[in-house]
């Protein structure tokens, strides 16, 4: 048997230990067979010494984490204890060059915490237009977002810009009740809620009732000139080429521009096809004009988001593969019956 004593230096233990010990509960049932002890910042592990050793390292990763990043949410310890990497694609708090974009409401700091991410905001500060590709929960509407706060509150656009195509995800919102706002606000609902996490509630009205901030569908932008503005166009694969065509000459000469879109969540019908990806093709070589890519390895949201973007990437891949199999195949037996063909030819 064996017992260890661990001196808590350097982070909070109500952070470490979670509200109600919720954290320390976790661990405790993820190594049932030992005691585990917290006084204040002193933390007593009894039992088995291989076992104690296993508790004692994922302790110190938590007081790691929790030192580097300034949170370690319950999901984060999920992870940690099921034998995951949290942080592997993160980006510590206090890491170089990771300045705060802005302070959202009660101080919050907004920063990239991702190693993406903060490409994400070094290709915005380099470029004019810039596309950030990337599955759902990877932070790229919300990081455009704190851009475009940061550009407004220094005084670099004079107004904010924030559309999307209204594209039901499977469902017909065509009948909701209200006016045409009431109607589409749905469609908007993510881009109001990074903008409620950042500004507060009377100063964000006042900016929408004098449309210094304006949030409206792709379809309201034609034949307006967009300049003075950071725009940003959300849910980009739901636009069809002539749409991000009409975006993208809406833009003024002093305009910056961040497009956002998922390549593997279109909603269009299926014989409409997704502008984004030509957009990009198209586009990649101009100068001022950027593509970033984020990936499941990015994602903030629940810890099993992760694991389903993965899931269905695999999916999505061996799809790809029977494809191309049968393709081959196809071309292999077209090829077959042409050289019969021949044959026969040859030898009458």
């Amino acid at each position: 048997m064996s017992e260890i004593i661990l001196t808590i230096d350097g982070v909070d233990p109500v952070k470490l230990y979670g509200e109600n010990n919720s954290k320390l509960k976790l661990v405790r049932e993820a190594y049932p067979d030992i005691s585990i002890t917290a006084r204040g910042n002193n933390v007593k592990l009894f039992g088995d010494k291989k076992v104690t050793q296993k508790a004692k390292s994922k302790f110190e990763q938590m007081v790691r984490l929790l030192r580097e990043h300034d949170e370690l949410s319950v999901q984060t310890v999920q992870e940690l204890l099921s034998g995951g990497n949290p942080y592997q694609n993160r980006l510590s708090s206090n890491g170089t060059n990771n300045t705060t974009l802005v302070h959202g409401r009660g101080g919050k700091k907004i920063k990239a915490k991702t190693v993406n991410q903060k490409r994400l905001i070094d290709a915005s500060e380099q470029n004019d237009i810039v596309f950030a590709i990337g599955p759902a929960g990877t932070g790229k509407t919300y990081t455009a977002v704190a851009l475009a706060v940061r550009a407004l509150k220094n005084k670099l656009v004079k107004k904010i810009i924030l559309t999307r195509p209204a594209v039901e995800a499977g469902e017909n919102l065509g009948f909701l009740p209200g006016d045409l706002k009431e109607k589409v606000d749905p469609y908007l609902r993510p881009l109001y809620d990074a903008l409620d996490d950042m500004i507060p509630a009377e100063r964000l009205n006042h900016f929408m009732q004098n449309r210094i901030i304006e949030i409206a569908p792709l379809a309201f932008m034609r034949g307006r000139t967009l300049d003075n503005a950071f725009i940003i166009l959300d849910e980009a694969q739901n636009s069809t080429t002539m749409q991000i065509k009409m975006f993208l000459t809406r833009l003024g000469p002093s305009a910056k521009c961040i497009i956002t879109g998922d390549l593997s969540q279109v909603d269009l019908h299926y014989s409409v096809k997704s502008g984004l990806q030509r957009a990009i093709d198209l586009l990649e070589n101009l100068e001022g004009i950027e593509s970033v890519y984020l990936t499941a390895d990015d994602v903030v949201r629940h810890r099993l988001v992760k694991e389903i973007i993965r899931a269905y990437e695999r999916s999505d891949k061996e799809a790809r593969a029977k494809r191309e199999a049968r393709r081959k195949e196809k071309e292999e037996r077209e090829q077959a019956r042409q050289d019969e063909i021949e044959d026969r030819a040859d030898n009458s």
